[in-house]
């Protein structure tokens, strides 16, 4: 059973789905990958395959603590399109566990009026769409269980405030330096 699940939909960003994936496993964190497409391969923006390690119907949502939303504007409305990804949002977001969202994914959760009265970010133009929230000028953006990510060049960001939600500051700065990251 898995902490963490990243959702990948056909048109995904590679890299910030990706390295927020990998950031948790350096981490030591119990993340899994899922395809909502209906097959474990699926294709980014940038047409590179990804073998997922479930499918959305394999997955148990019993124990997980957050679920992770990559951007890409293909990949987010393609997620967005997933009706059982909503319910399970909106479950998350009611139950106070931890949703978080990178690029034009964030614009999902002010469609669905989880941002009310929150600061967060998305990609430059999806600002309108974080309906109720606060635009702060960050890479990555957490206020209570919610992180939002500006976009590809603060995957990295936006991976460290995943890590440091679960393991703390300490934690997401030794990481940082383990992986020469330069903010």
């Amino acid at each position: 059973m898995s902490e963490v699940y990243v959702f990948f939909a056909t048109g995904f960003e590679e890299i910030e789905g990706l390295t927020c994936v990998d950031l948790m496993r350096r981490a030591d964190i119990d993340v899994t990958t899922v395809s909502v497409t209906g097959d474990r391969t699926v294709v980014g923006s940038h047409k590179i395959p990804v073998q997922m390690d479930k499918l959305f119907d394999e997955v148990d949502f019993g124990q997980a603590q957050m679920l992770v939303l990559p951007g890409g504007g293909p990949g987010t409305k393609n997620l967005e399109a997933f009706e059982p990804l909503m319910k399970q949002i909106d479950a998350f977001v009611k139950e106070g566990k931890a949703v978080a969202a990178i690029c034009a994914a964030p614009s999902i959760l002010g469609h669905r009026g989880h941002l009310n009265g929150k600061n967060a970010i998305c990609f430059p133009g999806f600002e309108e769409q974080l309906t109720g929230a606060t635009i702060v000028e960050q890479g990555a953006v957490r206020d209570g269980q919610i992180i939002t990510g500006r976009g590809m060049g603060a995957s990295v960001n936006f991976g460290l405030a995943i890590v440091e939600f679960f393991k703390g500051k300490e934690t997401a700065d030794a990481l940082a330096k383990k992986i020469c990251y330069v903010n």
